[in-house]
């Protein structure tokens, strides 16, 4: 079991989210002879040449060819294997959604993919590598499991379940090098459960991804202006945990915000659960609007898309005077 400190959280915070991924997978293979890891050509991208090195004989690198990665996967996965399977998000969702639909939705097979660089955090290089769509389409496909960790701690730990965990999964990697600490001290983590981390009177905020350390950052600036916000980590946006939005149908407003696209992911969950309910509060979904950014720094893509701290509570604080 992975144990989170301080000293370690820094450490991951350090290396960001795809470095630690491979850290995880490493650790994890040192104790499991059963995993493996494929790769679409993105051995260093992916942060596994630590696992390479060490495990050749359960490295394999497909090439740029994602569909051909899912289908090798799913063969290693027959044989009772536990494979990750690794590309940047658009590639693994979008490029190869035929096979991963038929031979993780349909078959069941054990494989967990892991979509790199999601959100915005491939800056830079545009449109081609952001990962907006890809929630969403994964969410969309029967049987899958999405997991979105917030920080390097909540990584090691969502790789350590997933080697334990017998349905196909997409892991959803956002943020980069730097990637802000949330916990700091050591947590529980379980596959469909999400973490109340702030407790508050008056809305709820529920994240995911880089966006739990946004919300909460933006809870403070909203406590300032008298307004209580609890924060919610919903790591797991498929299956969905039900009960923690549930708890929360006292507050007056329930705001989703996620590094992805508004339409189909972690918001469109929270309000299909909330549309059959009676008495519901009203709900403000935040993340990336129908629009592809323009390339630009990590900074500027969160700018861009409303995705700082100073402008979540801003449309909080707007939404909230709509409804007084």
């Amino acid at each position: 079991m992975i144990a989170v400190t301080k000293a370690k959280a820094k450490l991951w915070s350090r290396l960001g989210a795809r470095a630690t991924f491979g850290q995880a997978l490493l650790e994890q293979a040192k104790q499991r002879e059963d995993l493996y890891a494929v790769s679409a050509d993105l051995c260093q991208s992916s942060g596994l040449v630590r696992f390479r090195d060490e495990f050749p004989d359960r490295f394999i690198n497909a090439g740029i060819a994602e569909q051909n990665m899912i289908g090798i996967a799913a063969g290693l996965a027959k044989d009772g294997t536990t494979v990750f399977a690794t590309s940047f998000s658009p590639f693994v969702t979008m490029r190869a959604c035929e096979q991963v639909r038929m031979n993780m939705g349909y078959m069941q097979s054990n494989i967990k993919t892991v979509g790199l660089g999601s959100g915005l955090i491939m800056s830079q290089l545009g449109n081609s590598h952001f990962g907006i769509e890809d929630a969403a389409v994964m969410r969309a496909i029967p049987g899958m499991t999405v997991i979105e960790p917030c920080d390097g701690g909540q990584i090691m730990k969502a790789v350590d379940a997933l080697c334990d965990y017998d349905k196909p999964a997409y892991l959803r990697l956002t943020g980069g090098p730097g990637l802000p600490v949330v916990y700091s001290d050591d947590f529980e983590f379980q596959i469909g459960k999400a973490i109340k981390i702030k407790d508050g009177s008056d809305i709820a905020i529920i994240g995911t991804g880089t966006m739990v350390y946004y919300a909460l950052k933006a809870a403070e600036l909203l406590s300032e202006q008298g307004i209580g916000a609890s924060v919610i980590d919903m790591h797991t946006i498929k299956p969905f945990d039900t009960k923690a939005v549930e708890a929360e149908l006292d507050k007056k407003l329930i705001v989703t915000v996620e590094e992805a696209s508004v339409i189909g992911g972690l918001g469109s969950a929270v309000a299909e659960y909330l549309a059959p309910l009676k008495d519901k509060p009203s709900q403000l979904i935040l993340g990336i609007k129908d629009f592809f950014p323009h390339a630009g720094s990590y900074s500027y893509l969160l700018q861009s898309c409303g995705l700082t701290a100073e402008q979540i509570s801003a449309d909080i604080v707007k939404m909230m005077e709509g409804l007084s």
